[in-house]
Parts: structure tokens; C-alpha cells; sequence
């Protein structure tokens, strides 16, 4: 049992050498003999290399989908917050622009009337516990900023100070109810004294009923003694209505001020007056009325219309 054992093994082992040998002859001599196996084994395989392709792209694909999310979230956060940056830019931009146009408007003025004046940033707007209509500013005492000072804008009076701070100061708005100056009529330089409503008009009684005022009429502030708490000149706003009730020993007008107390974002505060009234020098140039234009009609001589006529 044990030497036929060894004999077929060796047996196995010859055959395997002899064929081994063969199929190195027949590749040599050019026979395909390998080739034909290698084709054949490949087209065996193709199939379940198609099935294994189809079965593992839906994952492949995904983990790519997943990859590519990952990166476009990332770009359009990184989007957004550059977004973010340049909307904050351009509303910086545009309220530098408002508070350049103003400072431009309000040394104007002053310049005109020979104000010497304290610019100053408007930091908060609101009511305070002993006024309701106010603004804080940034400028106070260290800037040579004191009570009883008037405040102006582009436009003309904004208020007087209140309350002065080292680095601050307080500031009445002539929209408060319980603000008074007085004020005079551009032109026929009637006086009267003009009270806030809380909005922007106010309300003017003239002491004087015989002297008409008309709607349009400006309004100047008639000015304090030392400019304390009103230099002279500065305008306030414009007649919009007038009631004389028949026996009335005073007039009385509406107003609409000159400045928008809500948009104010720059103002100054005269510290010294000019050296003279300007007078009515500040009054603001009405603006121009679009004219009507003018149709010219050209008339023939001798020709007439003919007149309509019904037909039935």
C-alpha cells in the first residue's frame, strides 16, 4: 500500500512536468494556446465584472455626492459671509455719504452767517426724563460746548443744549412740546413766538393782528441778548397755514420746520455768534415752479372747420 502510494505520486508529479513542459513548447512555437485561455477566462469574467461595477457605482457615486455637498456648503458659506461683509460695507458707505452731505450743509450755513460753530455726531435720539424730544451728541464741555447754545443743521435750527457733558451733550429739539423761541416773519419782521407740537411743525402766535402773513412766509429766529440761548438770523421753517378768527387779538400759524429731525445724523453747535444780524440772509431760495410750457396754435386765414354731422 505504501510503495503504490509513492508511485502514483510521483506519477502526478511527472505528468504535471511533462505538461508543464508541452505548453512552454507551444508558446514558443507561437501557438495561442495561452492567449485562448487568458481570452477565455476574460470573457468569463466580464459578466460578473459588469454585475460588481453596477452594484458598487451607486456607492462610489454617493460618497462623491457627499464629498461635492460638503465642499459646495463650504463655498457658499464662505459666500454668504463675504455677502455679509460687503452689505455691512455699503451701508457704512451710505450712511458716511448722508452724514458728509450734512456736515457739507450745515458749515455752509454757518458759513454764510459767520456762525463759529462745533460739529458734532448725533450718537442717540429719544426723550429724556425732563423733555420728550431729544438728541445726544458727541461733542461736550472739553470741546467748548455749553448750555444755552443753539444747535443748527443744513437746514437751520435744530434745537438748543440742555445739558452739557465733558465728552457729551444734551439737546432740546424744537419739536418738544415744551420748547419756546422766539421768531420773526422774513420781510415784514413780524414777531411772535413759536411752540413745538412734538412733530415737525409748531405752532406760531403773533403778537401783532394787524399785519398780514401769508403761507409760504419764512420763519427766522429773532435771536437772544449775547446769542444766549438763540443767535439771530437762524431759520426755522415755513408758514403752511393761518387762522385769524374775527376779534382775535393774536394770529396764529402753522409750521413746518425746515429740518427732519429724524434724519439727523451731523449738526453744530454755534459757540459764538457773527459779529452783525445776517438778517434775512439765510433765508433758503424758494425753489423754482416748473414752467407751463407754451403751445403755439397756427391759424389759416379763411378756413373753417366743417361742422359735424349726424348721419342715420
Amino acid at each position: 500500500m505504501r510503495y503504490g502510494g509513492d508511485n502514483r505520486g510521483r506519477l502526478l508529479i511527472i505528468v504535471l512536468v511533462v505538461t508543464t513542459l508541452f505548453l512552454i513548447t507551444l508558446d514558443l512555437r507561437g501557438v495561442q494556446v495561452i492567449n485562448g485561455l487568458r481570452t477565455g477566462t476574460q470573457t468569463a469574467l466580464t459578466p460578473v465584472q459588469k454585475v460588481g461595477s453596477w452594484v458598487v457605482s451607486p456607492f462610489r457615486n454617493f460618497l462623491s455626492d457627499v464629498t461635492h455637498l460638503g465642499r459646495t456648503r463650504n463655498q457658499m458659506e464662505k459666500l454668504k459671509t463675504e455677502n455679509d461683509k460687503l452689505r455691512l460695507a455699503l451701508q457704512n458707505r451710505q450712511v458716511a455719504d448722508a452724514q458728509l452731505k450734512q456736515l457739507k450743509g450745515v458749515l455752509n450755513l454757518a458759513g454764510t452767517a459767520g456762525f463759529k460753530v462745533v460739529n458734532a455726531k448725533v450718537i442717540s435720539q429719544g426723550s429724556s426724563t425732563s423733555f420728550t424730544q431729544t438728541i445726544t451728541i458727541d461733542a461736550g464741555t472739553t470741546s467748548g460746548i455749553h448750555t444755552n447754545m443753539t444747535v443748527l443743521s443744513g437746514y437751520g435750527l435744530v434745537g438748543v443744549v440742555k445739558y452739557a457733558y465733558t465728552n457729551s451733550a444734551l439737546v432740546q429739539l424744537a419739536s418738544d412740546p415744551a420748547f419756546r423761541i422766539g421768531a420773526r416773519i422774513a420781510g415784514s419782521q413780524q414777531i411772535g413766538i413759536l411752540s413745538g407740537q412734538g412733530t415737525r411743525k409748531g405752532v406760531l402766535q403773533l403778537l401783532d393782528n394787524t399785519t398780514r402773513i401769508h403761507t409760504g412766509d419764512a420763519l427766522l429766529a429773532r435771536g437772544s441778548d449775547n446769542g444766549r440761548p438763540f443767535v439771530p438770523g437762524v431759520p426755522i421753517g415755513e408758514i403752511t397755514s393761518v387762522s385769524n378768527s374775527p376779534g382775535a387779538v393774536t394770529q396764529t400759524a402753522d409750521v413746518k420746520f425746515y429740518t427732519n429731525f429724524s434724519t439727523l445724523g451731523v449738526v453744530a453747535v454755534v459757540v459764538s455768534g457773527a459779529s452783525s444780524d445776517p438778517r434775512d440772509s439765510l433765508v433758503p431760495p424758494k425753489p423754482h415752479p416748473t414752467p407751463i410750457p407754451t403751445v403755439t396754435i397756427y391759424a389759416t386765414p379763411g378756413a373753417i372747420s366743417p361742422s359735424p354731422t349726424a348721419t342715420k
